[in-house]
């Protein structure tokens, strides 16, 4: 769900909703998912950049007025493109949304230059429902927006789920960003519903892809709908999970085009003394779930890396955040297994910081090196495909250069030149 204007920390009430109490077991799972997953909430708070966003309102002919505030729970910029890609390559008859808002305004207008389709959207906010249809007005596009109250339940899914009725027989297009975590953190995986109604060669985009609850949602999918392809992308600061039905040609999905989306900068933990207690639920989340831990290539560090790199950025900028400046190697190796480098002389720490990620537990240290450089130390405990010589990797403009010690995968992330940046970590690996 999205809005035209400001969306505050709390997701809306709508009393039009019949409420059940819910159950304790879903208290839990909200409980022990915020504990895990605060990094990837926080990137929800992410809108996007203003080049990103203009880059999207030209992409689709809308003006500068037509998208004032982005993120606070949002669809970021980087899903509204991915959004837009898809109707591009598909040119579909048909879409259905999950969560109304500025993706229905987007994806109302791509539709419209295609000149064709019809586009459903669902949200469980009356009022909300028909401020985004006056949106659509003023823009000069319609859809089919209808209020879903949250009163369904969905056999093998957990949570309430969307009353939807009248919905297509054949859909080429399924946008999820919808029903809200809070409700529960796989309450989106019930959105298989519709894919049944997916037509040959039809996709699925699944925002927030990023997030453990979404990861575990994406993990039964594969097994259960083994005729759609589920990758996911990073494009979006939050991650994307794109499924592509079979359809029986060879077009690739990397054959699509795709966009300037510079949304990887975006999140930092308050006190050392919360590490033990996060590092305990990252553990129960690795040893119950068996999605979070894996063998490390070096694509997968990388992105790995580059993601906590962003979400430190956010975090960065957040006055009320405290930063960490004493690093305890010791302990944190005690905690999580993971033998961070010693620090060259005249290295300065910055914070400090613990991120859950699909190799297991991991840690950011920003520092500041003699010359004035900020540079971030990504390390997470994981078999690596890679060696003790450092190797460089560089993606929209944030370098990564990554080495392993011991049974650490290493890796030092920073906005600079990448030769640079590839000495520094040869400076690091030798001072291990």
């Amino acid at each position: 769900m999205t809005s035209r204007h400001t969306t505050g920390l709390l997701s809306l009430r709508d009393h039009n909703e019949t409420r059940a109490a819910s159950p304790i077991s879903d208290v839990l799972y909200r409980v022990a998912f915020g504990a895990i997953g605060w990094p990837w909430l926080l990137k929800s708070l992410w809108g996007g950049t203003q080049r990103s966003k203009y880059e999207l309102m030209n992409r689709v002919s809308l003006g500068a007025g037509a998208l004032p505030n982005l993120g606070s729970w949002k669809a970021d910029t980087g899903f509204l493109h991915r959004i837009v890609d898809a109707v591009e390559e598909l040119q579909p008859r048909v879409v259905v949304e999950l969560g109304a808002g500025a993706s229905t305004l987007v994806c109302a207008k791509a539709m419209q230059q295609n000149g064709q389709g019809k586009l459903f959207s669902f949200d469980q906010h009356a009022d909300f429902v028909a401020a985004t249809g006056e949106w659509l007005a003023s823009e000069g596009v319609t859809a089919q927006i209808r209020c879903a109250p949250l009163t369904a339940t969905i056999e093998g899914w957990p949570g309430r789920w969307y009353e939807l009725d009248h919905l297509p027989d054949q859909i080429d297009l399924i946008i999820i960003d919808g029903p809200p975590w809070a409700v529960h953190p796989f309450v989106r995986g019930a959105a298989e519903i519709l894919f049944k109604r997916l037509a040959p060669g039809g996709i699925i985009l699944l925002d927030d892809a990023a997030r453990p609850g979404e990861r575990v949602v994406a993990k039964r999918w594969r097994r259960k709908w083994p005729e759609i392809n589920f990758e996911r992308e990073n494009e979006s600061s939050k991650g994307t999970l794109v499924g592509r039905k079979a359809d029986g040609s060879n077009t690739h999905a990397s054959s699509r085009p795709r966009f300037a989306n510079d949304n990887a900068r975006t999140i930092r933990w308050r006190r050392v003394a919360g590490l033990a207690a996060l590092f305990a639920s990252g553990w129960f989340a690795n040893e119950w779930l068996g999605d979070f831990s894996t063998r490390a290539s070096a694509a997968s560090f990388v992105n790995e890396a580059q993601e906590a790199y962003s979400a430190s950025q956010v975090r960065w900028e957040m006055t009320s955040q405290t930063e960490i400046i004493e690093l305890n190697r010791r302990e944190i190796l005690d905690v999580t297994g993971i033998n961070l480098p010693a620090l060259p002389s005249g290295w300065t720490v910055l914070d400090a910081q613990l991120y859950p990620s699909d190799l297991g537990n991991s840690v950011m240290v920003s520092v500041k090196t003699p010359s004035g450089e900020t540079i971030s130390l990504f390390a997470a405990q994981a078999e690596t495909t890679f060696g003790a010589l450092p190797m460089m990797e560089a993606d929209n403009g944030v370098a990564v250069a990554y080495w392993k010690e011991g049974q650490s995968a290493i890796g030092l992330v920073g906005e600079l030149d990448s030769s640079r940046l590839l000495e520094l970590a040869a400076v690091l690996s030798r001072d291990t």
